[in-house]
């Protein structure tokens, strides 16, 4: 078992790191508001710090999960900071969804500094996160991912090397993307179906044995159907996470012309009033008066 840090106790890393402390290891966690430290603590029975330098201190593993960008390098820099705090030797798996940029720019101030680094983000949601069934999708050196699945496992189904670092940033936004295209044309199918007056759940039942079926109709067919979007994936979160992409498109010279239109799309539910509603809210846009 090992001594561990985890960083950011949001609606994913709050259940996380309980896996971690549940599984054995001795877990210090550190959150902006530390109330929900506090909180965990009790919880969980692990520790808290008041910033991230102190929560890393003697820990073998380090672990993250932050907003963006910019949240993540202001718990990773500075005198307070991770890698001020971190032993060299240690291990630090970030499992924020960011750049890929980010991810290689930490990557390197991790390696300057003799620490192991992974970008791990994940895929699940809410709910894979705390039924610890989480899919990770890794970037990094291949020994560094071999020490650390084993911890990874804690709250994961399946944890994958993709490649050196960055690559499991870049994975994350096949994720995103695809996931775009399919929550759009679920939209339209159930829109059609109820203008055609239709059983819409019944089509579901119906179409998600064939080839038609996912994961997005057969766990949010029948909410979108009934008008359900409070739970699940925030459409602010996709949003950043489609915008992360595109920019990526950018640099590769991908063409992602129905991510470009699905972004869009997102942005109009968001001047609905949805930017907290589920990500397969986009039908709304399609069965509003």
């Amino acid at each position: 078992m090992a001594k561990a840090a985890f960083i950011g106790l949001g609606v994913m890393g709050y259940p996380m790191a309980g896996h971690l402390q549940q599984n054995g290891h001795d877990v210090t966690v550190y959150n902006r508001t530390t109330a929900k430290a506090e909180k965990w603590a009790s919880e969980h029975g692990g520790n808290f710090a008041d910033t991230p330098a102190k929560a890393v201190e003697g820990a073998e593993f380090v672990f993250s999960c932050v907003g963006n960008d910019d949240d993540l390098r202001s718990v990773v820099y500075g005198d307070d900071g991770i890698l001020a705090g971190m032993s060299t030797g240690g291990i630090y798996c970030d499992h924020t969804t960011a750049s890929a940029i980010v991810a290689r720019e930490i990557g390197e101030k991790c390696a300057a500094a003799g620490i192991g680094f992974l970008d791990g983000p994940v895929s699940g949601g809410q709910a894979g996160a705390e039924n610890g069934k989480l899919t990770v999708m890794v970037g990094g050196a291949t020994d560094t991912f071999a020490k650390a699945e084993p911890v990874i496992d804690s709250y994961a189904i399946a944890a994958t090397l993709m490649g050196e670092v960055g690559a499991g940033q870049i994975t994350k936004m096949v994720n995103q993307i695809t996931i775009a295209g399919l929550v759009q044309g679920l939209s339209e199918g159930i829109a059609f179906a109820q203008k055609a007056g239709l059983d819409a759940e019944l089509v579901v039942d119906c179409i998600s044995k064939g080839a038609a079926g996912s994961w997005q109709m057969e766990n949010r067919g029948k909410t979108m159907a009934r008008d359900e979007f409070e739970f699940g994936f925030a459409v602010e979160w996709m949003r950043k996470d489609l915008g992360i992409a595109l920019e990526e498109s950018k640099a590769n010279g991908a063409k992602l012309p129905v991510t470009a239109l699905v972004d869009q799309f997102y942005g109009d539910v968001i001047a609905m009033g949805g930017k907290r509603w589920d990500t397969s809210s986009l039908i709304r846009r399609l069965t509003r008066d």
